[in-house]
């Protein structure tokens, strides 16, 4: 039981923290990339089972769905029509408006620790650097440690490599669990 409830001889009755715990983070737990062991450059790319496995899927069955019957219902081919323009329309903005939202926060946010970082490590303001820097590089750079970071961003700066290379040459992966 998650709620405190009565037992015998009226008595109140708190089930154990570790329980409470464990059904508070049911969710976090089931969608979470910390469940796949140790994080790196293979997978550290992140779905959301309910949604990309469930709903995403469905839409996509009703789409081909429509679109077979379109060819195969002369009777009632306009309204295949209908339907397959309305599932597309659902299925695009199903992905273009979590996605936009979502990653334009994330967005914000790798900048801001990009910020914060760089001034721990350096005891100086990052404006000139991060406007050298596109957003890519800026990504990459948060897997990796302190040591690498400066070396990287040293290379990143005037090597000028992409967000993909910085990735392939971090020697210690520094995990990103809070990824959307």
């Amino acid at each position: 039981m998650f709620l405190m409830s009565y037992g015998k001889n009226n008595s109140i009755q708190v089930p154990h923290q570790t329980q409470i715990i464990k059904k508070l983070t049911f969710w976090k737990d089931y969608c979470s990339i910390g469940n796949m062991g140790t994080q790196n450059y293979n997978n550290h790319r992140k779905f959301y089972p309910p949604h990309h496995f469930i709903y995403l899927p469905l839409l996509l069955i009703a789409e081909i769905f429509g679109i077979y019957k379109i060819f195969n219902d002369s009777v009632n081919q306009l309204v295949w029509v209908l339907f397959s323009v309305l599932i597309f329309l659902i299925l695009y903005l199903a992905i273009m408006v979590r996605q936009h939202y979502a990653l334009g926060l994330q967005n914000r946010i790798v900048r801001l620790e990009f910020k914060r970082r760089y001034f721990e490590l350096f005891n100086t303001r990052s404006d000139e650097v991060e406007e050298k820097l596109n957003f890519e590089q800026i990504a990459a750079l948060r897997f990796a440690y302190d040591e690498e970071f400066k070396e990287l961003l040293y290379k990143a700066l005037n090597e000028k490599m992409s967000g993909d290379q910085i990735k392939k040459s971090i020697k210690k992966w520094r995990a990103d669990h809070h990824r959307i």
